[in-house]
């Protein structure tokens, strides 16, 4: 008997031959991901099993808690480099940053420039726990400052979830939406992937980013994804092609 459904798609085969990568913490040392050069080797050669051709790692600028530097980040972006062509890894490779929107963000942006993911996209974060009280002033100074706000993973953030106005909110106030892969195949839980499915639905993600940590990020594509239509992931997914580098 023929089955009336559907395989699911296993992620990591979702991802074409020259995908580029806009969100990951590759640089060791730096924040929560990689620790050590060695971490970063093996995740970089895991990625690029995948089909990622380009990555623009962005590790965290959060106050009092990874208070990276531009000049530290493009320091470590550096060596990093240096280091995988030791290793005979020559791969484009730009570092940009995860920005948390705070007070600290503000002053970043109205005294000198970001470390965008290209142009003046550049992307942001906000806390697990709530949204930052002056978040659409924030996001408002951000573009009068010109730059165009990518938002990390808005699926992660569960004060939203029983009040998806928000999201259409945060939409028409300029936020483009970058989904974290590992939420198709419910890596964060359930409920994150349920919500992931419906802003997927309804088109209101633009890009997409592995957000990659750790091993066992790189193992979780190696499972189904769990959502239902994989149409529109696949947009989004072609979507990054708009960082190609050159």
């Amino acid at each position: 008997m023929f089955s009336l459904f559907k395989s699911k798609s296993v992620l990591k085969d979702l991802i074409p031959e020259d995908h580029i990568d806009i969100h990951s913490h590759l640089l060791p040392g730096i924040d929560d991901g990689a620790r050590t050069f060695e971490d970063t080797l093996r995740l970089t050669k895991a990625l690029q099993g995948f089909g990622i051709s380009e990555f623009i790692t962005t590790p965290h600028i959060i106050q009092h808690v990874w208070d990276n530097t531009h000049e530290q980040i493009l320091a470590k972006k550096a060596s990093t480099l240096a280091e995988l062509e030791k290793n005979a890894i020559a791969v484009p490779f730009k570092a940009a940053a995860e920005y948390l929107m705070d007070d600290q963000f503000v002053r970043l942006f109205q005294s000198g420039d970001l470390l965008t993911l290209k142009d003046k996209y550049v992307l942001v974060e906000m806390s697990y726990i709530n949204a930052p009280i002056q978040l659409y002033s924030i996001l408002f100074d951000l573009q009068v400052a010109g730059y165009i706000p990518v938002l990390a993973h808005p699926e992660r953030y569960l004060f939203y979830h029983n009040n998806f106005n928000e999201y259409i909110k945060l939409k028409r106030a300029g936020c483009l939406f970058q989904l974290n892969l590992l939420s198709t195949v419910g890596y964060y839980g359930g409920t994150i992937t349920k919500i992931a499915e419906e802003l997927l639905q309804k088109e209101m993600y633009t890009y997409v980013g592995s957000d990659v940590h750790h091993d066992n990020h790189i193992a979780a594509f190696d499972q189904k994804v769990a959502i239902k239509d994989i149409t529109p992931l696949k947009e989004a997914i072609a979507n990054n092609q708009f960082f190609k580098f050159g």
